[in-house]
């Protein structure tokens, strides 16, 4: 893949796919700003070497229509506040009044595009909508790996009309992914958390032939037991033997298991966490998922953790910089791990080594 480094962009109308679909409260505040904060220094750049930069997302699943509380206004609002200039947004991301807005920037500025979602093209992948995204710009940037392994059209068509980039971060996250799934120091303890074991089944098959250890949580551990679900190298799993509270209220792994799974993490060399192992919206039962992180921090272990409530927890008590790489990926990850091909790389060259 090419890094958006290697471009010639001045005076060029650059159009990056970003991930903004960050989450909010009732009142449209966000909540956790990774995923914006983690486009800065691609923008940043494209800023400084005199582009046209023009952003493109989504937000929620509006299904093709508008949905007032899933603009991207807040969105914007963030990034202004964020890049230190006035960044300006369009009502629509298509369209006679987008291509006006378009045509009147100047070098150094930043539009923000209306929620791409409002099209249901963009999810349908059409020809015709990437097209008319394609014709406002004369660059193509992916900056949403968390975003890439949907095939749909701001993501896998765009980059076949426009010469296509990838940006600072998505390079960053597929090259601190890879040492997982390429010769990874061992020994190497996978942690599983959240929920839908099931969405979770590839990437277990793949990343169990090259774990030492599986670590999962009670809700996971029983939903491979209700659901009968398989995936090789069963015996690489370690159950959790108590809970908090307990009495079938399995809302945190217990205090056995949390010093049974933080002596094996201990000793680890490489660690992957995706989902916290407990209920951590309430502070009664982050006491097993603060455990782990602690003691993958003393391990001094690779450490990649990923998944949208882990890391909204591992920023709030700060120790998202204690690891290796924390991935914004959510689904894209566990696809990327699982050997899947994704889309947005895809259009990218990275399966032909480009």
């Amino acid at each position: 893949m090419k890094s958006i480094a290697q471009a010639e962009v001045l005076n060029k109308r650059v159009l990056v796919r970003c991930d903004f679909n960050v989450p909010m409260d009732e009142k449209g505040n966000i909540l956790d700003d990774l995923r914006i904060v983690s486009a800065l220094r691609t923008i940043g750049f494209l800023i400084g070497k005199g582009a046209k930069v023009i952003l493109l997302s989504h937000l929620g699943e509006p299904k093709g229509r508008v949905v007032e509380h899933l603009r991207l206004d807040n969105v914007r609002s963030l990034l202004s506040e964020r890049l230190g200039i006035s960044v300006t947004k369009t009502e629509d991301c298509i369209g006679t009044a987008s291509e006006r807005a378009v045509a009147a920037m100047k070098n150094g500025d930043v539009l923000l595009l209306e929620n791409v979602r409002f099209h249901a093209e963009e999810e349908a992948n059409t020809l015709d909508f990437g097209q008319q995204l394609a014709r406002l710009g004369d660059r193509y940037v992916n900056e949403a790996f968390s975003t890439s392994h949907r095939a749909h059209a701001s993501i896998a068509q765009i980059p076949r009309l426009l010469p296509a980039f990838a940006g600072f971060e998505l390079l960053e996250e597929v090259r601190a992914l890879e040492p997982l799934l390429k010769n990874p120091a061992k020994p190497m303890v996978v942690v599983v958390g959240g929920t839908k074991v099931e969405t979770k089944a590839d990437f277990l098959d793949t990343i169990s032939n090259v774990a030492d250890n599986i670590l999962v949580s009670n809700l996971i551990a029983n939903e491979i037991a209700s659901k009968g679900i398989r995936f090789a190298n069963m015996a690489k799993l370690s159950l959790p033997v108590d809970s908090n509270p307990g009495n079938g209220l399995e809302f945190d792994i217990g205090p056995a298991t949390i010093k049974m799974f933080c002596k094996v993490l201990k000793n680890a060399k490489t660690v992957f966490w995706s989902g916290p192992v407990g209920k951590i919206e309430e502070a009664a039962y982050e006491h097993g998922s603060l455990a782990l992180a602690q003691a993958i921090i003393e391990s001094k272990a690779y450490s990649v953790a990923g998944g949208g409530d882990l890391n909204a927890f591992l920023q709030k008590k700060g120790l998202q910089d204690k690891f290796s790489h924390v991935s914004t990926g959510g689904g894209a990850l566990l696809a990327f791990l699982a050997n899947d091909r994704l889309p947005g790389l895809a259009a990218l060259g990275y399966y032909d080594g480009n």
